[in-house]
């Protein structure tokens, strides 16, 4: 377990019932599944990215399960030209074949950065210089009244709690979307989209 911690490999204790669901082999007590991408280390990217003279724009997933929600928003991402995707440990949507398939490919394409610490990700983008703006329905300013033509990184929550206080303390800036309905919410990966759209849209008549 020791050298588990080290390579920063998620892992639990589980029933011997649960392993024997899993496969009708000899597990000798041991399962694993393996990851359909390889992760990368937002901390190795971001350099690279102000060295190719290109300006960051990071998303940041704080706590998003769903699979197809997830892979949507991948998709969008990669077609935004979104730089990498940084994701939490634990709580994250497994990044499995109905991922793959609902991105498109985006997932082979986008880095995606599994971090344990996402406090610690969000404290080294700011040093490196990129505003941390938080997609809330708790803001006071609109998406568009955001200056997305700066390295930036866009945090987008889960449907059910969005984004974690203490990320939302630690934003540079917060900015909602305007509802004009009578349903309080929109879909995540939708309210991703419109979101990378507004920063596409002022950096190509920047």
């Amino acid at each position: 377990m020791v050298v588990l911690k080290q390579h920063q490999i998620t892992f639990q204790y589980v029933p011997v019932e649960k392993l024997n669901r899993l496969t009708t082999k000899n597990h000798q007590g041991v399962a694993g599944y393996i990851s359909s991408i390889t992760y990368h280390k937002i901390q190795d990217i971001v350099p690279t990215i102000f060295e190719e003279g290109k300006v960051p724009l990071i998303l940041i997933l704080d706590r998003i399960t769903d699979v197809r929600n997830f892979g949507a928003i991948a998709r969008t991402a990669e077609c935004s030209g979104v730089q990498a995707i940084v994701i939490p440990a634990h709580g994250a949507a497994q990044i499995n074949a109905d991922a793959m398939k609902t991105s498109a490919g985006a997932l082979n394409k986008v880095p995606v950065c599994r971090e344990e610490n996402l406090k610690t990700v969000i404290h080294f983008l700011k040093e490196c210089g990129l505003q941390i703006v938080s997609c809330t329905e708790k803001a006071s300013d609109y998406y568009f009244q955001m200056d997305f033509t700066v390295p930036t990184a866009i945090i987008m929550g889960s449907e059910e709690n969005g984004i974690s206080n203490e990320y939302l303390q630690k934003s540079d800036a917060k900015a909602k979307i305007p509802l004009m309905g009578e349903i309080g919410s929109l879909n995540v990966s939708v309210a991703t989209g419109i979101i990378l759209y507004e920063a596409v849209s002022q950096r190509m008549i920047s």
